[in-house]
Parts: structure tokens; C-alpha cells; sequence
């Protein structure tokens, strides 16, 4: 697995633990220079490939939360990807969704 993808899914698993934080969407950008440097920006709503060559950085990523769910883009030179959880009710359905239903007599 490479750098990038492990970054990616660090940021997603912060992000994903971060009860109660408030992070609106599409507003932190985390992107990592060409010497490793990290470098956070609040508020920005530039495309990922803008402010990966605006700051020269080796990968960029956009953290989003929206109610209960979290989203992660990756971009880089050679990679991208996204990282999405699912609403807790959309796992419920999905997961209960092929039970047999049973009736009880009486």
C-alpha cells in the first residue's frame, strides 16, 4: 500500500473518531509538500489539484462531514480516492433488509 493511500486513511479514521467535531462540508483541506511538510487549510474551497500545484504539494486531501457522515478525496500526481462512510440507517436497512419476517400465532 502506498504513502498516499495510508495518509488517506489515517485522515479518514481521525475524522471518522471525531464525535462532535463540527467540520463543514468541503471546508479542510490537509495537503503534504514535497518534503513532507503538512500544512492545513481552513475554508478553502479550491479544487484538490489547484492546491496541490498552487503549494507544490505531493498529495492533497479534502476532509467533509455531513451529519453522521464522513468523506474523504485524495489527490496526488499519479492517485486518487475517496473514503466515504455510510449513515448508520443506510447500514441498518441494508443489513436487515433480506430478514425474514415472521409471524407469531397465537
Amino acid at each position: 500500500m502506498t504513502d498516499f493511500l495510508q495518509n488517506a486513511e489515517r485522515i479518514f479514521e481521525t475524522a471518522s473518531s471525531a464525535e462532535g467535531v463540527e467540520v463543514e462540508s468541503g471546508n479542510l483541506a490537509i495537503l503534504i509538500g514535497q518534503d513532507g511538510a503538512i500544512r492545513m487549510l481552513m475554508g478553502s474551497d479550491w479544487p484538490l489539484h489547484s492546491l496541490e500545484a498552487h503549494y507544490g504539494a505531493q498529495a492533497a486531501y479534502r476532509v467533509s462531514r455531513k451529519a453522521s457522515q464522513v468523506r474523504v478525496e485524495g489527490k496526488s500526481r499519479s492517485a486518487s480516492c475517496v473514503l466515504q462512510s455510510e449513515p448508520t440507517s443506510s447500514v441498518a436497512k441494508r443489513l436487515l433488509a433480506d430478514r425474514p419476517r415472521y409471524l407469531l400465532a397465537a
